[in-house]
């Protein structure tokens, strides 16, 4: 079996599409992504042993615009470019976002069948208008199918996550006693992981820089803060001076041992909240405010209705919320496990799984 994948971005979008590939990688299949040359995409995939096409994709505004118009002319010069990958493909998947465009506007072309992810509650500008010549499209979220043409075929899935991430339950004692010697992290200490992203998140990271001192007194607690390569003296030079055991790091690169230490997490609310449920983690979601269509924040009020998270909107954010939010969690273990009980219910662990057999449906 050929299959293409085509999109990327950030790493919310390429850790999903690499877990789909290892599902179809162990049934047989020949994977090929197609990218931006540019996005993350551009080292994550060599790195896991994938074929990759680089191709030249930006971003498209919600109004027209010069970089609209641009993005639209890329798009279909990619998509002529990647024509030749494309028309053996016994299928394509289209993980959204605009690296996907090329790829699927050349499935349309070559009439190769075309399977979309959808890892959003609300979908995206590629994947609204590649929906029309889906076969179907695999979603994160129960609101999603609702903003989709009513006759096309919905499966809720969940976000593919990486195998090292659906191990972490099964595996969380020694995970985590591996995630203390990684991190530099004490031993008898609660630990509360703050994350904005791949790429960072500097309201967030400036808030937790002026929260640290509020932690006075805490001898049960310590943080783990991921800041983003750009943000990291951001909170380094508040956290020599704090009260608490503060443990910054730009990127986390073995997000399993993080979760698997971690009681609760902060976090914005792109694709990454399946991680979080999958192990049945607790959060406090800051939706980041500027994403299309505030689809963060639509992401984020499903999984608190949930009952797996609280929502905390980054125009309410302030040091004094946000410590105040995280002890009333980390001082309330029965809501902790609850919540963590919520996101467990909540999560598709084996979407990769799923999505791998309507892969194989559509092909046959």
């Amino acid at each position: 079996m050929n299959v293409v994948l085509a999109g990327g971005g950030t790493a919310g979008h390429v850790f999903p599409a690499i877990a789909v590939a290892g599902e179809l990688r162990g049934r047989g299949a020949d994977v090929t992504f197609i990218g931006a040359g540019d996005g993350q995409e551009a080292s994550l995939v060599p790195d896991a042993g994938y074929r990759f096409v680089p191709v030249r994709a930006i971003s498209a505004q919600t109004r027209l615009s010069l970089r609209s118009a641009r993005a639209v002319v890329l798009a279909v010069r990619g998509a002529r470019t990647v024509r030749p990958i494309v028309a053996p493909a016994d299928v394509v998947i289209g993980f959204g976002g605009f690296a996907s465009a090329p790829g699927v506007l050349a499935a349309r072309s070559t009439s190769r069948p075309l399977l979309l992810i959808e890892q959003n509650s609300v979908p995206g500008a590629v994947n609204r208008i590649a929906a029309r010549w889906a076969k179907v499209v695999a979603t994160t979220f129960e609101a999603t199918a609702a903003r989709l043409p009513r006759d096309l075929r919905v499966e809720r899935t969940g976000n593919p996550i990486r195998p090292e991430i659906v191990a972490v339950p099964a595996r969380k004692e020694s995970l985590a006693k591996e995630a203390i010697a990684t991190f530099g992290l004490e031993e008898d200490r609660r630990t509360v992981l703050v994350v904005g992203g791949s790429l960072g998140a500097l309201h967030l990271d400036e808030t937790v820089a002026g929260a640290l001192p509020l932690f006075e007194g805490r001898g049960d607690l310590q943080l783990l803060v991921s800041t983003g390569p750009e943000h990291e003296d951001v909170v380094a030079g508040p956290a020599a001076t704090a009260p608490v055991p503060v443990r910054v790091v730009p990127f986390i690169e073995r997000m399993d041992l993080a979760l698997a230490v971690a009681e609760l997490v902060v976090s914005r609310s792109g694709a990454g909240v399946a991680e979080l449920a999958a192990c049945g983690l607790p959060s406090i979601l800051v939706p980041y405010p500027f994403a299309t269509e505030n689809h963060q924040e639509a992401n984020a009020r499903e999984v608190v209705h949930a009952g797996a998270a609280t929502l905390l909107l980054d125009a309410d954010l302030s040091a004094e919320r946000l410590v105040s939010g995280i002890l009333a969690l980390m001082d309330d273990r029965a809501r902790l496990e609850a919540m963590g009980a919520a996101a467990r219910a909540w999560a598709r662990p084996d979407a990769a799984r799923q999505i791998a057999d309507l892969v194989e449906e559509v092909v046959h």
